[in-house]
């Protein structure tokens, strides 16, 4: 029950996409109380205009805020580069976003190699992203290249890489050999959509030497100075529309074999 946890973190996006970043931050800290709230209404968040997502985040966040959350993660990395920053200051409490490992990859790949972010449209078409890159990139913003994932991001979200991996295979390699296609010297991939590390295995079949990079990692760090000591206790929030219905998360929840026991909620 909700009233039994301590200052938990409120983790949320718009899908099954944050659960990554909830059981990196269910590894590191064992006895940190989380609300995980899957805004299925809403999904995808990538799909929204700028000002449909200001207005579906903050009230998100004061929807947590609310349950007595004592930090959030806006664990969607299309968020956090373009609205995140104007609600900041609307709130009094810590809010950490999800953001493209771009400093890591780079290092990671190497001198010459080229970086590709992928995610959602309103992340890689946007002027926020251009601008992050710049400030973590400098002089090798050059190195770092864009592409849409939003059928990707609908295979995680739909559970179809779960009940039809043949055919998620066939959509991830040829993504992948696009991307080799168009950006010769292609070296590594920022997984910058919290659905995207569920398809890893597939990227890694599609090209073993494509290095993967997790934007979750990042947070999981940031948000240490921010946990509390509870009895480790998840409580699962999900939303619905006609389109994502509450029984196709829990049917996606039952083939990963996670007993999350999620409850319907609306704001």
């Amino acid at each position: 029950m909700l009233e039994n946890l301590r200052q938990p973190v409120g983790i949320f996006d718009a899908g099954i996409g944050s659960y990554d970043v909830v059981r990196k931050i269910r590894a590191a800290f064992p006895a940190q109380d989380i609300t995980y709230l899957a805004d299925r209404a809403s999904f995808p968040y990538g799909s929204k205009s700028e000002a449909e997502l200001e207005d579906r985040i903050f009230r998100a966040v004061d929807y947590l805020l609310g349950l007595g959350v004592g930090t959030i993660i806006l664990a969607s990395n299309a968020p956090t580069i373009t609205v995140l920053p104007q609600l900041l200051p609307r709130f009094r409490l810590p809010i950490l976003g999800v953001y493209p490992p771009i400093s890591a990859a780079l290092q990671g790949v190497g001198a010459d190699g080229i970086v590709a972010v992928i995610g959602a449209r309103v992340l890689t078409n946007s002027s926020a992203l251009l601008e992050y890159v710049a400030g973590q990139a400098g002089q090798n913003s050059g190195r770092v290249v864009f592409a849409e994932a939003g059928e990707l991001i609908d295979l995680v979200e739909t559970g179809t890489f779960l009940s039809d991996p043949a055919r998620t295979q066939h959509t991830v390699s040829d993504f992948v050999e696009t991307l080799r296609q168009q950006h010769l010297g292609l070296a590594g991939i920022t997984l910058s959509s919290t659905h995207l590390p569920w398809l890893s295995r597939f990227f890694a079949q599609a090209d073993p030497r494509l290095k993967l990079f997790d934007p979750a990692d990042g947070v999981t760090t940031q948000f240490r100075p921010f946990t509390t000591t509870g009895s480790g206790e998840l409580v699962t929030l999900v939303t619905e529309s006609p389109q994502h219905p509450f029984h196709e998360f829990q049917s996606t929840l039952d083939r990963l074999a996670l007993d999350l026991q999620p409850r319907l909620v609306q704001f």
